[in-house]
């Protein structure tokens, strides 16, 4: 017998890593070096090198030529070039859904804030006069037109405006409202904190369930700033119950000499009751009842950007105006055109669901939605392979974002159930194979299902192509 063979050395059974250098060389680089630039690729490069050094060191042998380099490159380039902020089908049955940005715009203000974008604008400037303006004045027409409102201003968001009213007329004084409207709403937004912030002192008349006229009366006092009157949004007190409602209020605050403002949160400007939709107080509604002042806001029920209103007597409206906060809340001119171009639609009610995506989505019937989960079943079944079944439910959309709590929208979902006992965990991966997929899709899960709730679906093709995705995927498994 020969002399035994000498052991191959560890480090020759490695596969040999290309350097930074040569995978830059390489033909297929030009095109990465031309798209993402010389410092990002090199980066991402020497990325990919280290993972391949650690997967080495762990005993694994990839492939490691320069092409495997650069294509593993150029995935880390794509994935970081995407935006965090993304657009994503919300097919969650929540219309107004708070964590996907709430209302959808209409074309019309998609165009003016594109317009806005493009160049230099008349924010600020007022074209009749060549001299400063008011950028509220954008908008201030409007408003007063759709609301009877004697004058306006805009500001970010509802909880801004609530903080601005009670800053400029309650700072250092009392405000009364009743306990049982006392709320707390997303991100953990309380009242009594936020007059807290704004220097009012809170004072609570009432019970959780029960307030009563002589509640009000009995506190109001020399030094009372404002009686309030708070939406409850986003909850519903139900039984052996007693609330003061606005007209009684109003009448109540202005015979103790107090002004009465209103937080109506959502906030409607037409009676949604013409759509056969529950019954929800306008902005006009709570002005006619007797409020000094409304707040409510733009990307709910109204369907525009984000921004909260302050409405109603001209004198309390300006004194908002004057204080310094309004500044460090004010809305900037995109949105304003957003806005301007929303509130525009209303002066054409007839058309209005047509127009504006919001009041779309909440006018859709049950039977149109499920004529579209009908003809999108085939492909979702055949997306998700032999372990799913695939049904069309009737279930119940929701409006969201605290506006009309309790109703529900009858509706249809594409409704995916995975075969085998562990059922989590298939639901869970295909919750994230969809959102993974290049324009995320955003369902539910619920009672050992996957739910896709169609009322928020416009764009029906691109979905389709999106199901064309999951299916040339890796594939979707039950686990067993």
């Amino acid at each position: 017998m020969g002399e035994p063979s000498a052991p191959i050395p560890a480090q020759a059974t490695r596969p040999r890593l290309p350097a930074v250098d040569e995978v830059l060389r390489s033909d297929v680089a030009a095109a990465a070096l031309a798209t993402h630039g010389r410092q990002p690729t090199t980066d991402a490069v020497r990325a990919v090198l280290d993972d391949l050094r650690r997967m080495i060191r762990d005993g694994a042998t990839p492939v490691a030529t320069a092409e495997a380099v650069l294509r593993a490159a150029e995935a880390k380039l794509a994935a970081a070039a995407l935006p965090s902020q993304r657009r994503v089908f919300n097919l969650t049955g929540t219309v107004l859904h708070t964590n996907l940005g709430r209302a959808i715009l209409a074309e019309e203000a998609v165009a003016a804030v594109v317009e806005a974008m493009r160049g230099p604008t008349s924010l600020e400037y007022d074209l009749g006069g060549g001299e400063r303006g008011e950028r509220d004045d954008h908008v201030r027409g409007l408003v007063r037109e759709l609301t009877g409102a004697e004058d306006c201003i805009v500001v970010n968001n509802n909880a801004a405006a609530v903080l601005l009213v009670l800053a400029t007329h309650s700072a250092g004084r009392e405000t009364i409202v009743s306990r049982g409207e006392l709320i707390e709403i997303g991100g953990a937004f309380r009242i009594p904190e936020i007059m807290k912030r704004a220097g009012a002192r809170l004072v609570e008349v009432g019970t959780t369930n029960r307030t009563h006229p002589k509640d009000f009366r009995e506190a109001i006092g020399p030094d009372t700033g404002l009686v309030m009157k708070v939406h409850t949004s986003n909850y519903v007190v139900t039984g052996f119950t007693k609330a003061v409602d606005g007209p009684e209020l109003a009448e109540i605050a202005h015979a103790g000499g107090v002004p009465y403002v209103e937080d109506l949160g959502s906030g409607t400007l037409v009676d949604l009751a013409k759509w056969g939709l529950p019954h929800e107080r306008t902005v006009s509604d709570v002005l006619g009842e007797g409020a000094d002042l409304v707040t409510f806001s733009g990307d709910k029920l109204l369907g525009g950007p984000q921004a909260g209103f302050i409405a109603g007597r001209a004198d309390l409206v300006r004194a908002c105006q004057k204080n310094h906060l309004k500044r460090a809340l004010r809305l900037d001119k995109l949105r304003l055109a957003a806005l301007e171009a929303t509130l525009r639609l209303y002066r054409d009610p007839d058309r209005l669901a047509e127009r504006l995506p919001t009041l779309r989505y909440f006018t859709r019937t049950r039977t149109e939605i499920r004529a579209r989960a009908e003809a999108l079943k085939p492909a979702f079944a055949a997306a998700l392979g032999p372990d799913w079944t695939v049904d069309i439910v009737d279930c119940a959309s929701q409006i969201g974002s605290g506006a009309l709590p309790v109703d529900r929208l009858a509706s249809a979902a594409l409704v995916a159930a995975p075969a085998g006992r562990q059922k989590g965990r298939a639901l869970a991966h295909l919750s994230q194979r969809l959102r993974d997929l290049s324009v995320p899709v955003i369902g539910r899960i619920a009672e050992d299902r996957l739910w896709l709730d169609l009322r928020c679906l416009d764009d029906v093709a691109g979905f389709e192509r999106l199901l064309g995705e999951l299916a040339r995927g890796t594939g979707v498994e039950a686990a067993p």
